[in-house]
């Protein structure tokens, strides 16, 4: 089968089609014949060396952490009755909060039976893969955050796969939404899915547009994509009492914040370590964001797609900050 290679750390060029065997289901395992990978911020990271320390890659290595498709073969132990059935699911080798996001830029994939999610009817598979990853972290962390009626809610790198799911979770769930993000393609999205306001965060006020968009209120609750000083200076804009949930670093790193200061206003800083090492079950979150994809209620941003032998090019929208919405590869 097909696959792509990481064959050295590097830059995109390092992403090599090649050749392999075809991966055999081990216990509790099914194959699956990949229709489309997601590819994922973490992946370009990797790829060029860093974040090696919690994510022991070692090249050659096949990256990409989540896929959707059609089971093709099962393992002891798991029922036959998967076979022919389409399904979005993290690899075999990928977890939450741990694991290695390997094995999905490939034709085939090995994943465990418990992760499977059953595509619903009218749902595709790029809008599957996509969520493998980003539904399962919005709907969980705007869960986690409680936001309410009238809640005032700030979505930092709102343009991206995730964000684009917040801002629509925070406005059905009643609250009032700024989307912070860069350039007018993004901002013009988060508008279209459903906030209220818009900033661009490469202007040096931006907090500041924030608060004035709010009509001088604070923010209640901030989910932050961003990270880095992005993320650190969204604290301003933030009302005391109110809430950060950190899960991103697309701006260098994740936010490092003054946690004194946060004290002071009585701000509560979630970080995606908190929320990874808590009790909280993220499995459960996938098959309910795809619920409300095949209901209608929720639209999935597949700003663009690439087929597998051009996944140094994907890699390459994310990295200059040119991709919109999840970025895939298809097979």
């Amino acid at each position: 089968m097909r696959v792509v290679e990481a064959k050295s750390f590097g830059g995109p060029e390092v992403l090599e089609v090649t050749r392999v065997a075809d991966p055999v289901a081990g216990p509790g395992e099914v194959v699956i014949d990949v229709a489309a990978a997601d590819v994922m911020f973490l992946d370009v990271i990797l790829r060029g060396g860093l974040g090696v320390d919690f994510f022991p890659v070692a090249p050659p290595y096949v990256p990409g952490g989540a896929v959707a498709g059609v089971v093709s073969a099962v393992g002891s132990g798991v029922d036959a009755s998967w076979i022919g059935r389409r399904v979005a699911t993290a690899t075999a080798a990928s977890a939450v909060g741990g694991g290695k996001p390997v094995g999905g830029y490939a034709e085939r994939a090995l994943a465990k039976a418990e992760a499977l999610a059953v595509i619903p009817e009218g749902v595709d598979f790029t809008q599957a893969a996509a969520l493998v990853h980003d539904g399962r972290t919005a709907f969980t962390v705007a869960e986690a955050a409680g936001i309410g009626p009238g809640s005032r809610v700030l979505v930092t790198a709102a343009g991206g796969g995730v964000g684009t799911i917040l801002v629509q979770r925070a406005k059905a769930a009643g609250a009032t939404v700024v989307a912070a993000a860069r350039g007018r393609v993004k901002l013009q999205l988060a508008q279209r899915l459903g906030a209220d306001a818009v900033v661009d965060y490469t202007e040096p006020d931006w907090t500041d547009r924030v608060r004035s968009a709010l009509g001088g209120a604070g923010v209640d609750i901030v989910f932050d994509g961003a990270g880095g000083d992005l993320g650190r200076r969204a604290l301003a804009t933030m009302a005391d009492g109110s809430r950060i949930i950190g899960f991103g670093n697309a701006a260098g790193g994740f936010a490092e914040f003054d946690d004194q200061a946060a004290a002071a206003r009585n701000i509560t800083i979630v970080s995606l370590m908190d929320l990874t090492n808590s009790d909280i079950d993220w499995e459960p979150a996938l098959g309910r964001a795809l619920a409300e994809v095949a209901a209608g209620r929720l639209e999935v941003v597949v700003g663009q797609t690439f087929p597998l032998e051009r996944a140094s090019e994907a890699h390459l929208a994310i990295e200059s900050r040119t991709a919109v919405g999840r970025t895939l590869l298809t097979v």
